[in-house]
């Protein structure tokens, strides 16, 4: 029986155009096992198939018709096909982790079929290693945030001996999701969307507000981190974009990013900040497009907030955004780091202060113009209120497995929107912090090129603080 779609999940629906397809994914590396065939990737595609129920989330699409009244309503797909949701692919030669990357950078481009449910699933071979990937994409309709990377995480093992093991879009993997996965991790990831969506409908819920957000526009106004962010300065990443997209992804050693922290005093956060801070600026240098002014990001954040009594659950942990100078105004990677992290210190201070409703609903005012923008077409016309966004979010601290393949990788793929060309996303697994960044192909060109620059900015960083 057809159930209405709510607002939140209409939102992306109704947002969703061939130049901002609204969908998240992930890209995952395995090693298959010592034992495997040659046929390995071809197995686990059949074995894909062959599921006997297909999760409940995974079979319902949107459908707006004379029936529905006009309203938009989920539905479950009778002619549901799996050959169409998961596909097999295989790269041309020589099977370098460029050929996967193009390929990815074109799959996550395409909008999804809305007369379907709005997933796939694509299983990767020909990688020139011997590895095989696996490339997965969800409408934000279906679900938020990070929750789609988290879906394929959710049926890992860290017992490499086990066999039989589900896909997320198995019905079998629904009762079987770690429930261990702390909901300060899913939170954190999914910040800028929940915020998005505080913004397209705030509520009663948060009192006080009025006295919080005076002290937040003051230090925005004086140009200190807060919620808002009234100094961000125009680049070229804040313009329309196009639907193509271009998506670039690598990893490096926590231990090193470890090590500059505990050096400098600083947090493992701040360094990869600085990281991309480090990067953007070299990038836009490279281009010459590189602001006067120092570039905004917003990034979600971990919070103890003060506990309120009148907030349902108000346990007194919740998630925000700080509106963080990356300090690509300056030269000396040490001044960059020292910037962020005041920037992140004070920003945080700035939101402890408050319940967490006060601060999502904070959080989404000060997300509001990046809706507001874009929508009056005052993209490159106006200050945006951020460059782009920078989400850094913990993932599972051991090796895990899938029927015997190690997982070598996992990088998130995000959604760039109109006036906001660059999304940077990344994720610790296991010993390595994984970088995934996502573009619009003609606005932010040699996407790649970034990674040079987040590999040169780590070794300046490690220099800078005398390791």
């Amino acid at each position: 029986m057809p159930v209405t779609i709510d607002p939140t999940s209409l939102a992306f629906l109704l947002a969703e155009n061939r130049n901002q397809p609204m969908h998240v994914a992930g890209l995952q590396l395995f090693e298959p096992p010592a034992d495997a065939g040659p046929e390995f990737a071809r197995e686990m595609y059949e074995s894909a198939l062959g599921i006997e129920e297909v999760a409940p989330l995974f079979r319902k699409r949107p459908l707006r018709s004379v029936g529905t009244l006009g309203q938009w309503m989920w539905t479950e797909d009778k002619q549901f096909d799996i050959e169409h949701h998961v596909r097999h692919s295989a790269l041309p030669q020589p099977g370098r982790i460029r050929e996967l990357l193009e390929l990815v950078s074109r799959l996550h481009g395409t909008m999804l079929a809305r007369e379907r449910p709005l997933w796939e699933a694509h299983i990767i071979e020909g990688l020139a290693d011997g590895r095989l990937a696996m490339y997965t994409k969800l409408h934000h309709a279906l679900v938020d945030g990070i929750s789609a990377m988290r879906l394929m995480q959710n049926v890992l093992t860290t017992d490499p001996d086990k066999r039989g093991m589900p896909l997320p879009f198995d019905a079998r993997a629904t009762g079987k999701a770690r429930r261990e996965r702390e909901h300060a991790e899913q939170s954190l990831a999914a910040v800028p969307m929940d915020a998005l969506r505080s913004a397209l409908g705030l509520t009663a819920d948060a009192a006080g507000l009025p006295a919080a957000l005076i002290r937040t526009l003051t230090k925005g106004v004086r140009n200190e981190a807060s919620a808002f962010s009234f100094y961000a300065p125009k680049s070229m990443f804040n313009t329309a974009i196009t639907g193509s997209r271009r998506f670039a992804a690598d990893d490096w050693p926590l231990e090193r990013i470890r090590a500059i922290a505990k050096s400098t005093r600083t947090t493992m956060n701040d360094v990869v900040l600085a990281m991309c801070g480090g990067a953007v600026r070299g990038y836009l240098r490279e281009v010459s497009r590189l602001p006067d002014a120092s570039l905004v990001a917003m990034v979600p954040v971990g919070l103890k907030s003060r506990s309120d009594e009148s907030h349902a659950g108000g346990g007194g942990n919740a998630v925000g955004s700080v509106m963080c100078k990356l300090g690509t105004d300056l030269a000396d990677p040490a001044d960059r780091l020292r910037t962020i992290n005041e920037s992140m210190r004070a920003g945080k201070d700035a939101l402890e202060a408050m319940t967490p409703n006060q601060i999502l609903a904070m959080s989404a005012i000060g997300m509001a113009p990046s809706l507001v923008i874009p929508f009056l077409r005052l993209n490159g016309l106006v200050r945006p209120p951020f460059n782009l966004i920078i989400s850094n979010v913990p993932g599972p601290r051991s090796v895990q497995y899938l029927n015997g393949a190690r997982l070598t990788g996992t990088y998130p793929v995000s959604v760039p929107m109109q006036g906001m060309a660059l999304n940077i996303t990344c994720n610790s697994y296991a010993e390595d912090m994984m970088f995934g960044l996502t573009g619009c192909r003609r606005t932010v060109p040699h996407l790649q090129r970034l990674l040079i620059f987040l590999d040169e900015e780590l070794t300046a960083l490690e220099k800078a603080a005398g390791i």
